[in-house]
């Protein structure tokens, strides 16, 4: 189906493997179309749980392809427009999954590849990965992954990396909070298998509206209208058949049905 993706299935886990290791997954017009577009079959799927991100080769994703931007350089302002929109929009339709998401960064994830890292929700890196928010070595700016990089960072750390455009090292990404885990190369996949095994235990049905919570709490004052929201969202979560399968499971000391499926 896909002539710039590889989706790989086992079990209830989807791995989107980005596949173009010539260029280090760096992503034109027909990588951010096909993204897209797996990111919601995917999402329309009850039988996926998880989906994990993953490029093959020696990269995870280096950014934009340069013979993309050489082509965008020389193009007019609405047909950049429409190109900064198809990213933007991958990178919303990747973040906003109802599904949990797992970054697996085996290597550079550059500009773009950043970007992609902090759209996902969680971001397991190798030692040998290295990010970067790069664009202003080429005049410009961060633009499209700016929200999801901003949200994984902060904004004090943003003014720096954002203008310095400077590497940084796995270790340096967890302490940055841009991945949650920095392990050797050789324990990257039991390690977002480890990961996966915690996710498949949620209901799926509450994963997806604790990621919607987070969204609407998030840099948001503690007041009567937060928390009127956060009492109507768990008043009828409560109410769901999933959300009452899983305390009768609970109680009776049997997997509830999202396990036994």
């Amino acid at each position: 189906m896909y002539q710039t993706l590889e989706i790989e299935m086992q079990g209830k886990v989807a791995t989107i493997w980005m596949n173009r290791p010539d260029v280090h997954n760096a992503f034109d017009e027909a990588l951010i179309k096909e993204l897209t577009a797996a990111c919601q079959a995917l999402d329309g799927d009850d039988a996926v749980r998880v989906v994990i991100l993953a490029g093959r080769g020696k990269s995870f994703s280096a950014g934009a392809d340069l013979n993309w931007m050489k082509r965008a350089a020389n193009n007019s302002v609405e047909e950049n427009m429409s190109d900064a929109r198809g990213l933007a929009g991958m990178l919303r339709t990747l973040a906003e999954m109802k599904k949990p998401t797992i970054a697996r960064v085996q290597g550079a994830a550059l500009g773009g590849g950043t970007g992609l890292t902090a759209a996902c929700d969680i971001a397991v890196a190798s030692t040998k990965a290295v990010f970067a928010t790069s664009e202003v070595k080429f005049g410009i700016i961060p633009s499209a992954i700016s929200p999801y990089v901003v949200r994984a960072i902060g904004a004090r750390q943003a003014y720096r990396y954002f203008q310095s455009a400077e590497r940084i090292d796995a270790l340096r990404a967890r302490e940055l909070g841009l991945v949650h885990e920095a392990v050797e190369p050789e324990a990257l996949d039991a390690k977002v298998a480890e990961i996966v095994a915690a996710l498949i235990q949620g209901g799926p049905l509450a994963q997806a509206a604790a990621k919607d919570l987070i969204r609407a709490v998030d840099n948001k004052p503690i007041n009567d209208n937060v928390v009127e929201d956060t009492a109507h969202r768990i008043a009828h979560l409560r109410a769901t058949p999933e959300a009452k399968d899983g305390i009768a499971a609970f109680l009776d000391k049997r997997q509830p049905s999202w396990l036994a499926e």
